[in-house]
């Protein structure tokens, strides 16, 4: 894998073709694409927290793994009411699950019929999830069909790699399931951390969690959903719990994406 030194930058957009054409023969390096949302979260963070987190921990990744970090697919599944509050607040503009798969697809086939055979798919929006399995799937049969061989596709969510120690250390009380983490402590502290100019500190919700029933309805109930879109409680985030987040799981998605791609 080339040394991340030999180069001024991680991301792949910032780099020349003969630079990659370089990069990649030397390797070929992991390219990382970045995979988040346009989505609410709450009346104290940007839009972009999808796409701004995901981003941030690749880049951290790929400076300590000599990987490449592809422009980040901004663009996300609908939010959903359980996760996500809902694709009916302003500013929420998703991608059918159809485009998102063919855009993803696209994009990993491209760099892998230019040599760049090993991508990191970092979801930074649950919601996403299925669609990243199947865009990977079927660039794998693509590539097949092509002669295209040593592929390999890995995708994680970075809140998956959240170590028990950590996790005590942002919920010393308990945390809710995932899904009802969405714009609440764990995204709000990393967002202080990495990008406090995108959180209005001082609207910090502090609801209680929202209480969705064992179904869902179509078009979508929203009487369970919170006002300010926040499914838990906010107000114990900080900055301290961000970086102590980043921290843990940089190298150890880094740790982990070397092993799946040397086994």
């Amino acid at each position: 894998m080339p040394d991340a030194e030999t180069t001024d930058t991680v991301r792949i957009d910032e780099l020349t073709w003969p630079e990659l054409e370089a990069l990649t023969k030397a390797g070929p390096p992991v390219v990382i694409i970045p995979v988040g949302s346009l989505e609410q979260h709450g009346p104290h963070m940007a839009l972009g927290v999808d796409r701004v987190l995901p981003q941030a921990v690749a880049e951290r990744v790929a400076a300590r793994m000599g990987a490449l970090v592809a422009p980040a697919v901004a663009y996300g599944y609908k939010s959903q009411p359980k996760s996500g509050g809902g694709n009916h607040f302003p500013g929420c503009a998703s991608l059918d699950g159809d485009t998102l798969v063919r855009l993803v697809r696209d994009v990993i086939c491209d760099f892998a019929r230019h040599g760049l055979t090993r991508i990191a798919l970092f979801n930074g929006h649950m919601e996403n999830g299925w669609f990243l399995t199947e865009a990977a799937d079927l660039a794998l049969r693509q590539m097949i069909a092509e002669g295209v061989s040593g592929v390999r596709i890995v995708k994680l969510g970075y809140w998956d790699f959240i170590s028990p120690e950590t996790e005590a250390t942002l919920f010393p009380h308990g945390r809710p399931t995932w899904e009802l983490e969405h714009a609440a402590v764990m995204e709000t502290s990393c967002m202080l951390h990495l990008a406090p100019g995108m959180v209005r500190a001082d609207l910090i919700p502090d609801d209680p969690e929202a209480d969705f029933p064992p179904y869902e309805i179509f078009p979508a109930d929203l009487r369970p959903i919170p006002p300010t879109g926040v499914l838990a409680p906010a107000g114990s985030a900080s900055a301290d719990k961000g970086r102590a987040v980043i921290e843990q799981v940089v190298p150890d998605i880094a740790a982990a994406l070397a092993r799946a791609f040397t086994e």
